[in-house]
């Protein structure tokens, strides 16, 4: 990314950029940034924009022939083509030699890294991975945009957001904007501003869920199971949903046990460091057997509705109701 940054403030630019990655609110803002240095004017005439996996390679290899009108440059934008995953092999062979008045911003979801297209740009030009980005570094940025826009927030707090949010940047961004407007007056962000403003995200309710089973207050899990219904979410995703978090719990529970650390577990695990202690702390109410033996009757369950055997909104339910059942806790 630094190298793209970079080309932007020196203005000196490759002709082929590749933008790819998971984290797509910071790829969408490196692209605008990209395609606006390099088409400062928003000139339209030597712009254009392809989006999709239908795109005909040959009209596109016409496009790119023709010279500027009245510029020194032709910039193309390819979105989600399937290049760096599908053979595109004209283009790729297009790409040893690029007239000098083209530049090629390509931004993809997914990539293979042995594929000739990628080989082509990182040849003759540069290449951005966006990665979801880690817990520190969504805290900083957070708790930065609070700070320029005059709020100040504390550590605890950011963490309760992003648990909250989820880790997705650009609902981050969205959620701290109904912050700032809802704390007009103020310099102080709080855990009651953000309960008040802030959505939850399904997968955030899901973990409330989890959270009131493991603390056997069965009212509440099956009251936020029903709020899900009413919310029209699906239920085989809540089952898949609950399956996966009580993996991820039973995982935490091994690991812990193995005497790995919450930084090891949660990067085994893909997730921030917070989570992991939320995932420790539901693991408490159970034994690693009964944790393994609620994964299989989720399993059980998936496949059980499948059958026919049992519905849909009848199994989530039952599920819920076995394992938040009042008894002693054991750890």
């Amino acid at each position: 990314m630094k190298n793209i940054q970079e080309d932007i403030k020196t203005g000196k630019f490759k002709q082929a950029y590749l933008l790819y990655g998971e984290e797509a609110y910071l790829k969408q803002q490196y692209k605008r940034n990209l395609v606006k240095a390099l088409n400062p004017d928003d000139d339209t005439m030597n712009f254009n924009r392809y989006e999709g996996k239908g795109i005909d390679v040959r009209e596109l290899l016409s496009l790119c022939d023709t010279m500027p009108f009245f510029a020194e440059r032709r910039v193309v934008l390819l979105e989600d083509t399937g290049f760096f995953k599908n053979k595109c092999e004209e283009l790729a062979d297009y790409m040893k030699a690029l007239p000098d008045y083209l530049y090629l911003v390509f931004c993809e979801s997914e990539v293979d890294k042995r594929s000739r297209m990628y080989k082509a740009v990182k040849a003759c030009g540069s290449i951005g991975e966006f990665k979801q980005q880690d817990e520190k570094t969504l805290m900083r940025w957070a708790a930065g945009i609070l700070g320029k826009n005059g709020r100040r927030i504390t550590q605890r707090d950011v963490e309760l957001l992003l648990t909250m949010t989820g880790t997705d940047m650009g609902n981050i961004r969205m959620e701290l904007e109904k912050l700032i407007s809802y704390t007009v007056g103020r310099d102080v962000v709080t855990a009651a501003d953000i309960r008040a403003v802030c959505t939850t995200q399904t997968t955030n309710k899901i973990f409330d869920m989890v959270r009131a089973v493991t603390e056997k207050n069965q009212k509440r899990a099956l009251d936020l199971y029903y709020d899900l219904l009413t919310l029209r979410e699906p239920p085989m995703r809540i089952l898949f949903l609950l399956a996966k978090q009580f993996r991820q719990i039973c995982l935490t529970k091994k690991m812990s046990q193995e005497g790995l650390s919450q930084t090891e577990i949660a990067s085994k695990l893909g997730v921030p460091s917070f989570v992991v202690r939320n995932l420790a702390s539901c693991a408490r109410s159970y034994t690693v057997e009964e944790l393994e033996n609620a994964v299989r009757d989720f399993v059980d369950a998936e496949e059980a509705v499948k059958t026919g055997t049992l519905g849909d909104v009848l199994s989530v339910e039952l599920l819920i109701v076995k394992y938040s059942s009042a008894r002693a806790v054991r750890a």
